[in-house]
C-alpha cells in the first residue's frame, strides 16, 4: 500500500511538474502589449493589418482621397521579395508619386482609428530613402534616411528630435512601436487636449508622451491639413496612411491594437 501510494505521488508530482513547464514555455514566447522592436508579432486582441501579401493589401489599404491623388486602383504599390529575411514586403515605388509627389499615391487603411497601440517595421533599401508612418492620416513619424534634424528619421515631424542613433541603417528592417491617443474636444467642438503619442524606436524610447499641435505638410500631407494652416484639427477618426515618394522603401508586419485611452498618458 505504501508503495503504490508513493508512486502515486510520484506520478502527480512529474505532471504537476510537466504541466508547469508547458504553461511557462508557452507564456515565454506568447507577445504582449509592451514588447518592441523587430519581429514582434501582433498579440491578442490585434488586428495584423499587412502581412506581406497582395491580398491583405487589397482587403485593408486603399488610396488616400487627397487633393494631389493621381493613381487609381488597384494599388499599384508591388509586393517585393524580404532582402533580408526571406517572405515578402510592399515597396512604396509607385509611378504616380515619382519626384516625391506625396499624396498623389499614397495609401491608408480602409478602418479609421482613435486611440490605438501600433507596430510597423520599414527597411529603405537606398541612402536618401523617403516615406512616412502617418497617425490618424494626419501626424506624420517621419521615416528618413541621413535627416537627424526634428524632420529626419523617427521624429514626430516638427515636433520632437530625431532619434537617429536607434536607427539600423540602409538595408535592415526597423521598428516603431507606438501608442496613440487622439485629440479631444468639448461638446462644444474646441479642442481641449493635443494627440499624444509614445514611440519605440527598435527596441529603444525615443518620444514619451510627445503631444502634437498641428498637421504638417499642407493640403496633400494628410487630414487637417488644410485648415487653419494645419492647426484646424477635428475630431474625425483617420486611417494608418503610408507615404509614397519614390525613394525604395519597404513594409511589412504592420499590426494596430484599439485602445480607449481615459487619461491623458500614453507611456508603456
Amino acid at each position: 500500500m505504501k508503495k503504490t501510494l508513493a508512486n502515486t505521488l510520484s506520478q502527480t508530482t512529474l505532471f504537476l511538474s510537466f504541466i508547469i513547464t508547458l504553461f511557462f514555455s508557452q507564456t515565454s514566447t506568447a507577445q504582449s502589449d509592451s514588447d518592441t522592436g523587430v519581429g514582434v508579432k501582433a498579440p491578442k486582441k490585434a488586428e495584423v493589418i499587412f502581412d506581406g501579401s497582395r491580398k491583405m493589401l487589397d482587403k485593408k489599404w486603399t488610396y488616400w482621397e487627397g487633393p494631389r491623388l493621381s493613381a487609381s486602383l488597384p494599388i499599384k504599390w508591388e509586393i517585393v521579395d524580404d532582402p533580408v529575411d526571406g517572405g515578402t514586403a510592399v515597396n512604396t515605388n509607385d509611378p504616380a508619386s515619382a519626384g516625391g509627389l506625396y499624396g498623389a499615391a499614397d495609401i491608408v487603411t480602409k478602418k479609421k482609428y482613435r486611440d490605438f497601440r501600433l507596430h510597423v517595421e520599414f527597411l529603405i533599401e537606398k541612402k536618401g530613402g523617403n516615406s512616412g508612418v502617418y497617425l490618424q492620416n494626419r501626424y506624420e513619424i517621419q521615416v528618413l534616411d541621413g535627416d537627424k534634424t526634428e524632420h529626419g528619421m523617427g521624429a514626430v515631424i516638427n515636433e520632437s528630435p530625431s532619434p537617429y542613433a536607434s536607427y539600423n541603417g540602409v538595408g535592415k528592417w526597423n521598428a516603431y512601436d507606438i501608442v496613440f491617443r487622439a485629440a479631444r474636444f468639448d461638446a462644444n467642438g474646441k479642442l481641449v487636449e493635443q494627440p499624444m503619442v509614445t514611440m519605440y524606436f527598435n527596441g529603444e524610447k525615443a518620444h514619451t508622451n510627445q503631444k502634437i499641435s498641428q498637421v504638417w505638410g499642407g493640403p496633400n500631407s494628410g487630414l487637417d491639413g488644410g485648415n487653419d494652416g494645419g492647426k484646424g484639427i477635428t475630431d474625425r477618426p483617420g486611417g494608418i496612411k503610408l507615404q509614397a515618394e519614390g525613394h525604395d522603401v519597404l513594409y511589412r508586419n504592420i499590426w494596430i491594437k484599439e485602445l480607449d485611452l481615459k487619461e491623458a498618458d500614453t507611456d508603456f
